[in-house]
């Protein structure tokens, strides 16, 4: 097949790229040259602005364009529209951030999207953030009526996360000793390893699926607990948890990566079915811990989470209230 992906040197990008690559597939990457143009020597590269510089794509055709950095319904609208007639079929990745009530566990692919009372807003915001998505979902397939597939992943993690949500927890375990964990060891997380999905990505694209699909995984229900088992078990630590309750962090309104407050119950479990009757698979936890700890290195300095320091007083606070309560 040949392949346009708009971007394609980012995260999920450049791990799409591998796989088609990997499955023999012609690519094209266009985007505007500017993060890791390293990569990918061999392939094509069009070089040019999404936003109002689209001249290049024209008088070229491709069996199927997939988008990873949509993020304005307008931007998006105008790249479907410059591709209409040279693509067969268009792949635009979302997130499941698009929901609008997540408050319930079990949300699927008919729950109803955010929405914004201003749909010309072009600032990202956590508020905004969702709803343009969804926005961007049928700007898309307005323009491409019955030749959409949009994917909604959670979140993405494994090597060459930029963001460093996922990577916290290995990283903090393989350092030992007493820390602090989040909530309670049999609530629910979810997420899916990037390699893991840009392959099937690259699979649904071979048979020239439509419609929509939620993302993330795994396919069996695991918990926070089993999570950071396994993250235990694959550094071969001696981390000692300390289970900290979901009011405590949101009475303090601690940000721990990965973790979702109660109110948002509904993150931790997002129902996957379609995705995985259709192909979806999932590597095992510990293999995704151990390459991502393999990229990063256990020395690095990671953008997110909690500071030693700071995890010291959370858990010294933590001591002291349950203390007073006994003492109560």
């Amino acid at each position: 097949m040949k392949l346009l992906i708009i971007g394609g040197t980012r995260f999920l990008g450049r791990h799409i790229v591998e796989a088609a690559l990997e499955r023999g597939h012609e690519l094209t990457l266009f985007n505007r040259g500017q993060s890791n143009p390293h990569l990918f020597p061999h392939v094509e590269q069009l070089h040019g602005d999404r936003d109002g510089d689209l001249a290049v794509l024209q008088n070229r055709h491709w069996d199927v364009a997939i988008d990873t950095s949509g993020y304005f319904p307008r931007v998006v609208r105008a790249s479907v529209e410059a591709l209409a007639h040279s693509v067969e079929r268009y792949i635009f990745i979302s997130t499941i951030s698009v929901y609008a009530d997540f408050s319930k566990e079990g949300i699927a692919e008919n729950s109803a999207v955010a929405t914004l009372q201003d749909e010309s807003v072009e600032t990202i915001t956590y508020e905004t953030y969702g709803a343009l998505k969804a926005l961007c979902e049928q700007a898309a397939e307005q323009a491409m009526p019955g030749r959409v597939l949009i994917i909604r992943p959670g979140l993405i993690v494994g090597p060459h996360d930029p963001t460093d949500r996922f990577t916290y927890w290995p990283h903090r375990v393989a350092k030992g000793g007493e820390m602090l964990a989040p909530g309670e060891p049999e609530q629910q997380t979810q997420f899916i390893d990037v390699r893991d999905l840009a392959g099937w990505i690259v699979r649904m694209a071979e048979q020239r699926k439509t419609g929509i699909y939620n993302a993330t995984g795994p396919d069996y229900p695991l918990s926070f607990g089993k999570f950071l088992e396994e993250c235990k078990t694959a550094t071969g630590s001696d981390a000692q948890f300390v289970w900290v309750s979901n009011a405590f962090l949101v009475e303090r309104d601690v940000d721990l990566p990965l973790w979702v407050p109660d109110a948002y119950a509904g993150m931790r479990s997002v129902n996957c079915s379609k995705a995985i009757t259709d192909g979806l698979t999932f590597r095992p936890v510990a293999e995704t811990v151990r390459d991502t700890l393999a990229w990063r290195g256990k020395d690095a300095e990671l953008k997110v989470g909690l500071k030693p320091e700071e995890e010291k007083m959370l858990l010294n606070e933590n001591s002291q209230a349950l203390n007073s309560l006994r003492d109560d």
